[in-house]
């Protein structure tokens, strides 16, 4: 669009200036890649999207526009008119909201693979949370309109959407009860037993770089004093060994009761 305006009459000057002050906001985007095999590439990753008909999932490519970025970036606001779907293809987000009283509330944590954005531009709301880059990300964006009309057409691409906001309904449902009917310590030892990994011979969490104890408590709900608490009872019972990118879980069966206490 950008290149398009460039050979047009010299009246279209603001528009140009406009493209650019959102190039600088919104990050860097790669014009000429919306043919890109990388797209497939993170459509594969994307779940119910990977079986869709090739000419599903080539509609879909034609829409696509690549952007990037840096950690710390706000994608999007709290409030923002939703102007278009994000798919995830390489880093992690952060959705939030923000009380009043300025504290920070988690909505998700996402990784490659995942999608944002959709339930604001399906319902014709304003995006519902801030989102965040937590490391240099990049993700593909279709324009709300042009996403309405594919999902209009194709009935494949209608029924992948439904079950992943079906999802996402289920994961809040989740979400509401862990902030109101579970302590502290259970939602992180749940939160452990979710993202744990295996390298064979232990059990173990990856803390990835932005990990801080400040965003774990963000995620959990609660704030880095009572989170720094729950971790310290739970190593002191054996339980769990935390170090500097990784947290080792000595005791899965005692993780397990906690988790569910």
């Amino acid at each position: 669009m950008l290149y398009s305006k460039l050979f047009r009459a010299p009246v279209l000057v603001d528009a140009i200036f406009a493209d650019l002050l959102q190039f600088q906001v919104k990050g860097q985007y790669e014009l000429n890649q919306t043919h890109s095999p990388r797209f497939g590439q993170a459509l594969d990753q994307v779940r119910y999207f990977a079986e869709l008909p090739p000419g599903v999932k080539d509609a879909l490519t034609n829409a696509a526009v690549l952007h990037h970025y840096p950690a710390g970036q706000v994608i999007y606001l709290e409030g923002e008119p939703a102007q278009a779907l994000y798919i995830l293809a390489s880093g992690w987000v952060k959705a939030t909201r923000i009380s009043p009283e300025g504290r920070e509330q988690a909505m998700l944590f996402l990784r490659a693979g995942e999608v944002f954005g959709d339930v604001a531009i399906f319902t014709g709301a304003p995006y519902p949370g801030t989102v965040t880059a937590l490391e240099p990300v990049e993700a593909w964006t279709i324009d709300r309109e042009t996403m309405l009309g594919l999902v209009a057409h194709h009935p494949e691409l209608a029924l992948a959407v439904i079950r992943r906001l079906c999802e996402r309904v289920m994961y809040y449902v989740g979400l509401v009860e862990d902030l109101s009917l579970r302590s502290v310590e259970a939602r992180l030892a749940g939160t452990l037993l979710k993202h744990a990994e295996s390298d064979g011979e232990r059990l173990f969490v990856p803390r990835q770089a932005w990990t801080t104890f400040d965003e774990m408590a963000v995620r959990l709900g609660t704030v880095r004093d009572v989170l720094a608490r729950a971790l310290h009872a739970l190593e002191q019972e054996g339980i769990l060994q935390v170090d500097k990118h990784i947290i080792v879980i000595l005791d899965p069966q005692g993780l397990i009761l906690r988790s569910n206490s």
